[in-house]
């Protein structure tokens, strides 16, 4: 009764060593605990050996000589002298002596769960018919006591599994950013298993992975850590879409030394993360080397997970996508209200003037009209530029360059101007995440020319200069007046606010008479880049 009425697997466990040492007046008892193979100790509880006495001897027991008999073997073994029995290695320095031995199986499910084993009999002697007897019927309340034991364990983690779920899809829904829904399912998944560590690992640019969320006490050394693809346990998930599980990652081919050094990662498992039937990132549950590996229940629960950390990661994209689409479904919005509206407006009003110009018998006044009628013609170029700025078709993909090409020819066809667009493809394409940006921050710059700087030549280039990538724009024109600024104007500041956002640098350098310079300076680009802003204004 006593141990039927436990529910705690560990004190079960326990328990049962303690009771077989006192009903038999054994000196040290013993329970092995099989491991996933059934041919070795996963664990090992013992009695009668103190702290100093434990920390002297060193490993437990893997279940090697008589221990290793008993597993093979699944029947009591009684012997009166341990030393005689040709199955015995002998004991380790600092083991105390031992002699007379008792063992029994324990059976829980229809199965071995382990043995429990005891050593010298108190008074001397061996142990008794009887202690065998009492110690038979004590393994088989046990077995009973650890599968209602095991059974209830089961049952909670069972609860514990649907409450994540159901937390995890909650957070999902409401939308929850998907760095905190991944972490939260990471840390479902440590507890789960009562797991040391657990981190999810994603994609992160050119064939490469990086480590999106981690929980536990290595969590701060792994968060952003770069995984690669080949080469790593992690990539191996991913390649082979196969859930696995390893007793010690630093013992495989494929693992990746700094990801298992910087989270003390040893037994473990590895569950790929899949969308669409295609892996695209690893949910990892790892242990510190030395504890306990993981069971096939245990993995299967983590996959059910590992399906609902790859739901976040697909909701998160399609809800970053639906984002974007909004803006450019708001920017085509602007476009057509500008190009169906102001545009017509400005039209009509200049052919209106352009007809009273015509009427107008004073000279002065009639060039005045038609030099209103040359700037609203001029407003209305601008606008037609930046419509095209707004609406995505300027900038299919790899386009920069020729969206420079077309402002620049724009600008030349609309003032008669010289202008020349000067464009290294290596440049263009190292700067292709900042495209829209560029586009704008150019067009911004041209219009100053036109409206401004009266010049005969404009050139644009865009080139890589050390570890930047710069666009220049300049001009044979008067220059900026004194102190560098247009009056009324906000071209300059939302050039530099613009190049600010992206990680860069605007500079103007004028003098009056001089021309002007326009020199935008870009960090850049290797690999996966994530500017501020990827989406103009």
């Amino acid at each position: 009764m006593l141990l039927s009425s436990e529910l705690s697997l560990p004190q079960v466990l326990q328990r049962l060593v303690d009771l077989a040492v006192r009903l038999t007046d054994a000196r040290y008892g013993a329970l092995g605990v099989l491991d996933a193979s059934g041919k070795g100790l996963a664990q090992f509880i013992h009695v009668g050996l103190s702290a100093e006495e434990g920390r002297a001897i060193g490993d437990l027991p893997k279940g090697r000589g008589i221990l290793g008999a008993l597993i093979s073997d699944a029947r009591p073994l009684r012997l009166d002298d341990l030393s005689t029995d040709p199955r015995s290695t002998g004991f380790p320095p600092h083991h105390p002596p031992m002699r007379s031995f008792l063992g029994a199986p324990v059976r829980a499910r229809g199965r071995v769960f382990g043995n429990v084993y005891l050593t010298e009999k108190r008074g001397g002697g061996g142990f008794t018919e009887e202690d065998e007897r009492t110690l038979v019927t004590l393994a088989a309340q046990a077995g009973v006591a650890i599968s209602n034991a095991q059974t209830h364990a089961e049952l909670r983690r069972h609860q514990q599994w649907l409450e994540a779920l159901r937390s995890i899809g909650a957070a999902i829904l409401a939308g929850s950013p998907t760095k905190d829904v991944l972490v939260r399912i990471a840390d479902n998944a440590r507890t789960l298993v009562a797991a040391d560590l657990a981190a999810v690992v994603g994609p992160g640019g050119d064939r490469a992975l990086r480590i999106v969320a981690a929980v536990g006490p290595t969590a701060r050394t792994l968060d952003g850590l770069p995984v690669p693809l080949e080469g790593s346990l992690s990539g191996m998930a991913m390649r082979t879409g196969e859930a696995f599980v390893t007793d010690d990652a630093r013992a495989e081919r494929d693992a990746y030394p700094p990801m298992i050094e910087k989270g003390n990662i040893g037994p473990s498992m590895f569950v790929p993360l899949t969308a669409r039937a295609e892996p695209f990132g690893t949910l990892v549950v790892a242990n510190a080397p030395g504890q306990r590996a993981f069971v096939t229940d245990e993995l299967r629960m983590v996959q059910a997970l590992a399906d609902q950390a790859a739901v976040a990661l697909e909701y998160g994209r399609a809800q970053e996508d639906l984002r974007a689409m909004a803006v450019l479904e708001d920017r085509e919005r602007i476009a057509r209200e500008l190009h169906d509206g102001a545009i017509q407006d400005l039209f009509a009003a200049g052919m209106g003037l352009q007809a009273a110009a015509e009427r107008v018998k004073d000279g002065d006044l009639r060039r005045r009209l038609e030099r209103i009628v040359t700037t609203l013609d001029s407003v209305i170029a601008d606008l037609r530029n930046y419509i095209r700025g707004l609406r995505p078709t300027i900038l299919a993909a790899s386009t920069l360059e020729p969206a420079i090409h077309r402002l620049a020819g724009d600008l030349e066809v609309s003032t008669g101007m010289t202008v020349v667009a000067d464009v290294d493809p290596r440049a263009a394409a190292a700067a292709e995440l900042y495209a829209a940006d560029v586009v704008q921050i150019v067009r911004e710059a041209l219009s100053n020319v036109r409206h401004h700087a009266r010049a005969r030549t404009c050139r644009v280039s865009v080139r890589t200069v050390g570890e930047e990538v710069v666009v220049e724009i300049d001009d044979d024109g008067v220059g900026l007046p004194p102190g560098g600024t247009i009056v009324g104007g906000n071209g300059l500041p939302n050039m530099r606010g613009r190049a600010a956002d992206l990680g860069g640098s605007l500079r103007v350098a004028s003098a009056p008479g001089d021309g002007t310079t326009v020199t935008l300076g870009l960090p850049l680009v290797r690999g996966e880049a994530t500017p501020t802003r990827t989406v103009p204004a």
